[in-house]
């Protein structure tokens, strides 16, 4: 096995059905049952992004955290944004920090264009460079009804998941070099969308376009453009925008059975942000425990 992904087997997590929660959202990761794993004891790096610069939205928790955390290992510096959950930021923090990397956390809401631009802007000043800009961060709330959809939780989902992209690639692009990867967090549900998430669903369909149309505008920089569409994951969105039941039951519908740790897609973004991956662009990669998206 190589180095750079795990010290031991994939973590099995545990099996539906979970203990009935909710959570306001956006939901923290200590108030999740069970605490979901991000890599924390079993990722282990080998210098596949010494020296990189990297930004990632949503990065305090969930998927976010773990990329972070593999990045940091890898020996990327890591600047992570994120909306209100100061305890979880500074939890994340703390893991690059242990992997000897600096870390920057900065407060605030993606849905403005001009935090879009000062996230970008705070990550050149704070590491003197950008080559890695993760577009993770989302919000989503279940709805059984279109009639449901208010105009405000609809226009809430379209700015956070995907007009914020814009802002932060048109910040991000001109201050990468050749080799700068961006890597976008669409999903399986832009291929199989269930009806309680219509506008999410459609917001993630529209990455997966923005992530191949963007990809051959700025090849010709040198910059690579590519996206992950993960399946069920376990992360504080589920029990904070999710009804109880659906949470109970959550990843049952994959071939194992249960849905995936934050820590077990880590090795993708790592694979995509390295130079390892300099004739991959233009692609979408599912991670989605046996339910191929194709």
């Amino acid at each position: 096995m190589s180095s750079a992904t795990r010290t031991d087997p994939k973590p099995q997590g545990p099996q539906p059905p979970f203990p009935s929660q909710q959570q306001s959202p956006p939901g923290t990761e200590k108030q999740m049952q069970p605490q979901a794993d991000h890599g924390e004891k079993t990722y282990r790096g080998s210098d596949k992004l010494k020296g990189h610069a990297t930004l990632i939205t949503g990065g305090d928790s969930g998927i976010g955290r773990a990329v972070a955390l593999a990045f940091a290992r890898e020996g990327a510096d890591v600047l992570i944004s994120y909306l209100s959950e100061d305890a979880d930021a500074k939890e994340t923090s703390a893991l690059v920090e242990q992997a000897g990397r600096k870390a920057i956390a900065v407060r605030g809401d993606i849905q403005e264009e001009k935090f879009c631009h000062s996230l970008v802007d705070r990550a050149y000043q704070e590491f003197g460079r950008l080559d890695v800009l993760v577009n993770n961060a989302a919000y989503q709330m279940a709805q059984k009804k279109l009639e449901d959809l208010s105009a405000e939780q609809i226009m809430r989902t379209y700015r956070t998941n995907i007009i914020a992209m814009y802002f932060l690639c048109q910040a991000a692009v001109p201050k990468m070099k050749k080799g700068g990867s961006i890597i976008n967090v669409a999903s399986i549900q832009a291929y199989q969308p269930s009806p309680e998430l219509l506008d999410y669903a459609a917001t993630k369909a529209a990455i997966i376009g923005f992530t191949k149309a963007l990809s051959k505008q700025v090849i010709k920089q040198g910059i690579r453009v590519n996206a992950v569409a993960p399946g069920p994951v376990w992360t504080p969105l589920i029990p904070s925008t999710m009804p109880p039941e659906k949470t109970e039951k959550f990843g049952e519908n994959t071939l194992f059975e249960r849905p995936a740790q934050p820590g077990e897609l880590a090795p993708v973004f790592v694979l995509l942000a390295s130079p390892e991956a300099a004739y991959i662009t233009g692609e979408v990669y599912g991670v989605t425990g046996g339910r191929s998206p194709y």
